[in-house]
C-alpha cells in the first residue's frame, strides 16, 4: 500500500447511523478515500470485488452474510484487502476466529470511535492493531499455544495443510464438508485425518474430534 496516497476504504455495517458515524470520523480526521458503504454481506463481497478497497471495515454481524464468511471468500479468492473486524462481542472465541482468519484490525464497538483513526494507520502501514479491551486475551493465548506445543511437541510436525484440516476439525466439519471446502478428495481428507492421529499418538474413535476441539483456541 503506497503511504503517499490516500488509503481507500470501505465500510460495511448494516447500522446506517453508525456506518455514517464512522464516514464522518474518517473524513474529519485521516488521509482516507471512502470508496463505497454496504449494509449487508453479499453486497458488501461485491463491492470488495468491484471497488477494490485497500482496507474493509465489517461487522462481524450482518445479514446474507458475515463478516467472517466475507473475509473467508476474499482469501479464497485472493482479494487485495485488508480487513478491519467490527465486533460487539468481546468474548475470546471471536477474536480467536477473526485472528485465525487473518485480519490485521480487531475492534470492539464501545471503543471504535476512539481507536479506529489509530487502527486504520497501523493496517495501512502493513500492521495489526487490537482493541486494548481485548489486548490482554493476545497473552493469554499466545502462553496457552506456547503450553499445548510443550505437552505436544508432535504438532510441530504437522503439515500446513494437516494443521489446517485440525482446525477444521476443531469447527466440528465432517470429513466431507472439509473436502469441499479445501477443494480436495474425500479420501484425501481421511488419509490426512490417518496421518495425524499417527504423528499426535491418538487412538481410538472420535479421538481426533475431541483433541480438536479441546484445543480449538490454540490451534
Amino acid at each position: 500500500m503506497n503511504m503517499a496516497e490516500k488509503t481507500r476504504v470501505l465500510i460495511a455495517d448494516d447500522h446506517p447511523i453508525f456506518r455514517q458515524g464512522l464516514i464522518k470520523l474518517l473524513e474529519a480526521h485521516e488521509p482516507s478515500l471512502i470508496v463505497g458503504e454496504c449494509g449487508d454481506g453479499m453486497e458488501t463481497l461485491q463491492c470488495i470485488r468491484d471497488l477494490k478497497p485497500d482496507i474493509a471495515i465489517v461487522d462481524i454481524s450482518m445479514p446474507t452474510m458475515n463478516g467472517l464468511e466475507i473475509i473467508r471468500c476474499a482469501k479464497r479468492e485472493n482479494l487485495p484487502v485488508e480487513f478491519i473486524v467490527l465486533t460487539m462481542y468481546k468474548e475470546e472465541e471471536y477474536l480467536n476466529e477473526a485472528l485465525d482468519h487473518g485480519i490485521k484490525g480487531y475492534l470492539v464497538k464501545d471503543n471504535a470511535v476512539s481507536d479506529l483513526i489509530t487502527c486504520l494507520k497501523a493496517v495501512a502501514r502493513g500492521e495489526c492493531y487490537v482493541s486494548p479491551i481485548v489486548s490482554n486475551y493476545l497473552i493469554r493465548r499466545k502462553e496457552r499455544i506456547e503450553s499445548l506445543y510443550v505437552k505436544n511437541p508432535e504438532l510441530a510436525n504437522l503439515t500446513a495443510t494437516e494443521k489446517r484440516i485440525l482446525k477444521l476439525i476443531a469447527d466440528n466439519m465432517t470429513s466431507r464438508q472439509i473436502a469441499g471446502a479445501l477443494c480436495i478428495s474425500h479420501r484425501t481428507v481421511q488419509n490426512h485425518r490417518t496421518h495425524i492421529c499417527e504423528k499426535l499418538g491418538l487412538k481410538g474413535y472420535n479421538k481426533l474430534l475431541q483433541f480438536a476441539l479441546e484445543n480449538k483456541s490454540c490451534l
